[in-house]
């Protein structure tokens, strides 16, 4: 009988030293994981200090937990909130670096035209900051794109030229026809620094327009020349990321995360803060995440931009590919080529749409279909690497800028994209 209790008692404290050695490590988890949580909390409520004017307002966004998406898959997915920025969006920071090297060098002045071929947020962005810089905006966009981005850019002041979505070899693609427009304007601001030996009104443009009729139609009598933004091509927009975006990111997670991940539309934001982590620490893992239509899950998968039905340079990139806005292409820009890549995932149309919905239940978070991608991709990145990882996205832009279509009930239905997930199934995730 003695023996017996004696066992029981021995049965006993096994299990209780094994009940407290199991409660030790959940604190110590639980512990670890909400200390993560209280940093990010503390750094991200730092008060700011007096900025001068709107440009010293952008940057410097705070991280969010993304917490349904980090509760789901183990992993700290966090997100930076660009759109936090005083234009919107995340192209608020390529906007200023463009146009302060643009000064720099001298090729714009105050009184100047900017203009540029967007998809609407570097529009944007342009033409929010221009006015403080004393200069003026013009923009050409696809007339696929949401109606009321270019709401939005004319309301802001700048002067918007819708026109057919075309490849870019094509004279009008969008881009082209901006980079026509600042031609026209230096052409414009020489001839009137010679007016005393050129009649300006007889003067034709390569388009056949007069100077009086281009003079009505963009550009103002003090216009002092042209500038061609260049969003695409122009470093300023990797070095805007690499300088200050994946700095910020590097800090405000005490260089403590294990992935990076974003979409690339011009790549001047995934280039430049893979490239900066890379080089703060190469074991950080950077992916790409690409939607439908786009050729760069191939450029980053398999070393080619295109299948052999497809000639580069020639394929468009139209609605029917995707229905987000301002990421994937089917060319290399200079930007993407600065990216340091570890892998590429494939996103679905399907899944931003229903990854937005599930934020904006779960998180309170209203995010246009870029940011949506992105964290379609975090999840991604999550489920490759496993939990007990930090991963960092960016959050382009907020929901306001696609009511139009990515959250019209109308524009949704007929392609078959209706949210219907109630948790996060469509990611393979069940019961979250």
């Amino acid at each position: 009988m003695a023996h017996e209790k004696c066992s029981h008692g021995v049965i006993f404290g096994c299990i209780a030293i094994v009940s407290l050695s199991l409660t030790a490590i959940s604190y110590f988890i639980i512990n670890k994981q909400t200390n993560k949580i209280t940093k990010l909390k503390s750094q991200n409520n730092k008060p700011r200090k007096l900025v001068s004017g709107i440009v010293g307002a952008i940057g410097n966004t705070p991280l969010i937990r993304i917490n349904s998406l980090s509760d789901a898959t183990g992993c700290q997915i966090i997100g930076k909130a660009e759109f936090l920025n005083p234009g919107g969006s995340v192209k608020d920071r390529v906007a200023v670096k463009i146009i302060e090297e643009a000064f720099a060098s001298g090729l714009l002045a105050q009184g100047g035209v900017v203009t540029e071929g967007s998809a609407g947020s570097t529009a944007i962005s342009l033409a929010t900051v221009t006015p403080a810089y004393g200069c003026k905006c013009h923009v050409v966009i696809p007339d696929d794109a949401a109606i009321e981005k270019s709401q939005i850019i004319e309301a802001l002041g700048a002067t918007v030229e819708r026109v057919r979505p075309v490849s870019i070899t094509h004279k009008d693609h969008f881009v082209n026809v901006a980079r026509r427009r600042a031609a026209e304007a230096n052409e414009l601001a020489a001839l009137r620094s010679k007016s005393n030996q050129i009649p300006i009104k007889e003067h034709q443009f390569m388009n056949g327009d007069t100077i009086e009729e281009k003079k009505s139609y963009i550009f103002s009598n003090e216009c002092t020349g042209g500038f061609f933004a260049d969003q695409f091509e122009n470093l300023a927009n990797f070095r805007a990321h690499y300088e200050g975006t994946g700095p910020e990111v590097w800090e405000q997670t005490d260089g403590k995360l294990h992935a990076f991940v974003a979409a690339a539309g011009t790549g001047g934001t995934v280039a430049g803060i893979s490239q900066f982590l890379k080089e703060k620490d190469a074991n950080i893992k950077c992916f790409l995440i690409d939607p439908p239509g786009s050729g760069l899950f191939n450029r980053v998968t398999r070393g080619v931009m295109y299948t052999k039905e497809e000639a580069e340079g020639k394929r468009l990139r139209n609605p029917f590919d995707s229905i987000t806005e301002g990421i994937g292409i089917n060319r290399l820009t200079q930007n993407f080529m600065m990216a340091k890549l570890d892998g590429a995932f494939r996103g679905t149309d399907k899944e931003a749409v229903e990854m937005s919905r599930y934020l904006l239940k779960n998180d309170g978070l209203f995010l246009g279909s870029s940011s949506a991608m992105n964290c379609v991709g975090a999840v991604r990145v999550a489920q490759a690497l496993g939990p007990g990882h930090t991963i960092v996205t960016i959050l382009c832009d907020n929901g306001m800028r696609h009511l139009s279509r990515f959250y019209k009930t109308e524009y949704l239905s007929p392609l078959g994209l209706m949210p219907s997930a109630s948790g996060l199934e469509f990611m393979g995730i069940v019961g979250k």
